[in-house]
């Protein structure tokens, strides 16, 4: 197949999940035998590449502006790819869904990854919201398939809007790091310290977990790497405890630290309510983390049994914190189910073979009546 994927700043991933799927499933469909091209912004990668790993990059131009980055690209991209010769496109987020009139009258079958909820993030603006969410109507509506990375995006979509989906989870590796000397560069120990992840938005919940972890009782360190993508009173209202524990990062972008910071922490915390899938926490998981993740469905969904979910309130988590410092065995026993679970359910090749079947049936026409949720 002549495969194209547009909607996300391109490969190789420098940003985030939509990116790293982008070239997770451009190398393995490569490998498969499938021309692919990647749509990418320029400078996403130095020198602006025009190949990565078999795949070929296409570079088109875009708005440098938070709310127009992304339809500004995706549009001259979709405009671009509708003068090729693809057999099929894959489309990343429903933030797109009104520009894929494009692909639809040229008759360009194309499926839909649709991501989670945009609209609920507290960052947008009533209008923001409400692209977002004619977004969605559009990408159930025009689509020739739309793919849901979770089962409770996947039954959203059908409630909602009355669309079936593919259901094809997002993935991860199971890794770990040899170089805990990284840790003594923020003056850490190994198991010394809870450890989140995570841009620093309210949806992300940081504080309930700062609150949290300041009535646990013990001589860890709460560390959290992230920022905001713009000027946030949020943040700086993190900044604001007294809790000498508690360790701000910012963004940490040195290689191998991140991968480290995971590795070594006692705990991983995770906060995060709204979306689908969150890589996030995959990547918690198959850094083989004891993981305290927020009681919601996506979050419930990926971890099954590896992980203890808490109730959004600070007495919950702080009751969970201090289970885990007074019970190091039941730490112990989650850090290795974590892995398993991503073996389980959330390997890459896996997901990739997925996305090939999809992206088949998409062009072979099994979705043209568009068929129940699989």
């Amino acid at each position: 197949m002549e495969i194209g994927l547009i909607g996300t700043r391109g490969v190789p991933a420098n940003y985030g999940g939509f990116e790293t799927c982008a070239e997770e499933l451009a190398v393995g469909l490569v490998e498969s035998g499938h021309d692919v091209t990647v749509y990418c912004r320029p400078g996403n990668a130095p020198g602006d590449p025009e190949e990565y790993r078999g795949a070929k990059l296409v570079y088109r131009r875009y708005i440098e502006s938070k709310a127009l980055g992304t339809i500004s690209h995706t549009a001259n991209c979709l405009l671009h790819a509708a003068r090729q010769n693809f057999d099929v496109l894959m489309i990343f987020n429903a933030g797109n869904g009104p520009l894929c009139v494009i692909p639809r009258l040229r008759g360009i079958p194309f499926a839909m990854n649709v991501d989670g909820l945009e609209w609920k993030r507290m960052k947008w603006g009533r209008a923001a919201k409400r692209y977002y969410q004619f977004g969605e109507w559009c990408s159930a509506r025009l689509a020739t398939r739309v793919v849901s990375d979770s089962r409770a995006i996947q039954a959203y979509y059908d409630r909602r809007y009355s669309t079936p989906s593919t259901f094809v989870a997002y993935g991860a590796h199971v890794e770990r790091s040899e170089r805990a000397s990284i840790l003594a560069e923020y003056g850490l120990e190994p198991g010394d310290y809870f450890f989140v992840a995570s841009r620093l938005e309210p949806e992300n919940n940081a504080d309930t977990t700062i609150r949290a972890f300041e009535a646990v009782k013990t001589d860890k360190k709460l560390v959290i790497a992230g920022g905001a993508n713009w000027d946030s009173p949020f943040v700086e209202s993190l900044k604001t405890t007294s809790d000498p524990r508690v360790r701000l990062l910012g963004p940490v972008y040195e290689d191998g630290h991140i991968q480290a910071l995971h590795t070594y922490c006692y705990a991983y915390v995770h906060g995060n309510e709204v979306g689908g899938t969150n890589p996030a926490l995959l990547k918690a998981l198959g850094y083989g983390n004891c993981v305290l993740a927020l009681d919601v469905p996506f979050n419930a969904e990926v971890v099954a049994d590896a992980a203890i979910l808490y109730q959004k309130d600070p007495a919950a988590l702080a009751e969970q914190m201090q289970r885990l410092v007074d019970d190091p065995e039941l730490a112990e026993r989650y850090r290795q189910r974590a892995p398993r679970r991503i073996e389980e359910a959330y390997r890459w090749d896996a997901v990739v073979r997925d996305y090939e079947r999809l992206l088949q049936r998409t062009v072979d026409g099994d979705y043209a009546n568009k068929p129940a949720s699989d």
